[in-house]
């Protein structure tokens, strides 16, 4: 075989495309992943891992704030805000780095550059700067970048509008900032800057606060956020920004029709993100892009022969662990294995704000509207024991079953460390189990899984700590 010819090539070195690489590596094919600037892509660099980094900072801050209520002291408490990015981004390096080891362990050749897709033999072929490159198997893996509607003036300038990446890196910690849109980016952010005592105001066009959440989770954590100190504007939209005075000005068209002008130091735009598409050779190839996104068959196969699409670029939900699976689901395939097509009802969400939230399935009106009678169970952090000497007992475990089967039909979570947690009950759907056997099943005391258990035995009206 050629140098310049391989079995698999991934575009993009993101979570979806160097997982891809390395389940195919694994299952013996030659592969290679094309990356135009960091292993690891958005989330190891820009995204998940180091505002995890920035959001564990937040919270010591918080818990340092809060010393006297467990017992200890705590005087001149600060922060040093280059030392806060310098950790971050550390943190983001060293897993890149770790991203380039893996490559080599499993001899997955790694091409440096931006690639372009040309007309090929059995499969599109990648062009690389001067150099070409065919394999029988392409997959596009490049992932998505911030929205942004410059027709209604909400464009990044770098200094005042910021998007995430600046977002991430501030030189200095602004005194007031509005966050406009309320998904996991914004409300993570909002967390973020009020926590480290910045004046917040989220400016959120649906009629309330992370509105794919279940709505009495979504109500939850929206009064949480306002006794935190957050402005919350729902129903509300930008009309207009005015950068050009010292305060950026936020002209904002409230729920009641009235037109607010608030002056803040910066401006984070959030308002969802749209796929890399863009200068790959997708028309000439006659690729299906729908709004923004690469079409595929549930097997990342796209309506091209050879081309298959993953990940951020293939569409919602817009999750690294869905692009690392769907990854795997793609090369499995082309392998030849017997493996199911790609679902997304069994994903689990988190947002990782104080109070955290996690979700997993149907939420309760998603269920009804499906045509599903429900059983409908809840337990608050109130009543957990670990909860309370945690001193986080503000939290609340939703449970939704079909009433007629005893399918676990969802689960949603708000409360602390509820993004760890979820798990317990995607493993559930994953096995199609029923509350029988999540209610025979033993959970540990003390920990904050019992609620899991609790909110289970409430839906059939066994709760026994309540």
């Amino acid at each position: 075989m050629s140098s310049n010819a391989f079995d698999v090539i991934v575009i993009g070195g993101g979570p979806g495309g160097y997982v891809a690489a390395i389940r195919a590596s694994q299952l013996g094919f030659r592969t290679a992943v094309v990356e135009r600037a960091h292993l690891g892509g958005i989330c190891l660099n820009w995204g998940c891992i180091p505002t995890k980094a920035l959001l564990r900072t937040s919270e010591v801050y918080h818990l340092m704030q809060h010393a006297k209520d467990f017992g200890l002291s705590a005087e001149k408490i600060g922060y040093d805000v280059k030392a806060i990015v310098k950790r971050s981004r550390d943190v983001a390096g060293r897993l890149s780095g770790g991203v380039g080891m893996l490559m080599k362990k499993h001899k997955i050749q790694v091409i440096e550059g931006e690639a372009k897709l040309a007309k090929g033999g059995e499969a599109p072929k990648v062009v690389v700067g001067k150099d070409s490159y065919t394999a029988k198997h392409v997959i596009l893996a490049t992932g998505a970048r911030a929205r942004t509607v410059p027709q209604a003036g909400l464009e990044p300038d770098g200094d005042k509008i910021w998007t995430y990446r600046e977002a991430m890196v501030p030189e200095s910690m602004p005194k007031s900032v509005l966050v406009i849109g309320s998904g996991a980016i914004g409300i993570e952010f909002a967390s973020f800057y009020n926590t480290m005592g910045a004046d917040v105001t989220v400016v959120e066009m649906m009629d309330r606060v992370l509105p794919v959440e279940d709505e009495e989770i979504s109500a939850f954590a929206a009064k949480s956020f306002k006794k935190q100190g957050m402005t919350l504007m729902t129903g509300a939209q930008v009309e207009k920004l005015d950068t050009s005075g010292k305060m950026a000005k936020v002209s904002v068209k409230t729920s009641k029709g009235k037109t607010e002008t608030i002056e803040v130091e910066k401006v984070i735009l959030a308002i969802g993100i749209v796929g890399n598409v863009e200068n790959l050779g997708l028309e000439e190839l006659g690729v299906k892009i729908e709004k923004g996104h690469v079409v595929n068959d549930g097997f990342g196969r796209t309506n091209v022969k050879g081309l298959y699409a993953i990940g951020d670029v293939a569409g919602p939900p817009w999750l690294a662990h869905k692009a690392s699976h769907e990854g795997v689901v793609c090369v499995e395939k082309i392998a030849g294995q017997d493996v199911h097509a790609f679902e997304t009802g069994n994903i689990p969400g988190c947002t990782y704000c104080h109070p955290q939230i996690a979700s997993v399935g149907l939420t309760e009106a998603k269920a009804k509207e499906a045509g599903h009678e429900v059983k409908v169970g809840r337990f608050p952090f109130v009543g957990n024991g670990k909860a309370i000497a945690l001193g986080d007992d503000q939290g609340l475990v939703k449970t939704v079953f079909d009433a007629k089967t005893g399918e676990l039909l969802g689960a949603h979570m708000v409360g602390a460390e509820v993004t760890e947690l979820i798990q317990g009950y995607a493993v559930a759907r994953q096995l199609e189990t029923t509350e029988a056997e999540l209610m025979h099943t033993v959970f540990p005391h003390p920990t904050l899984s019992e609620m899991m258990h609790e909110s289970v035995l409430d839906a059939y009206g066994r709760a026994l700590h309540i």
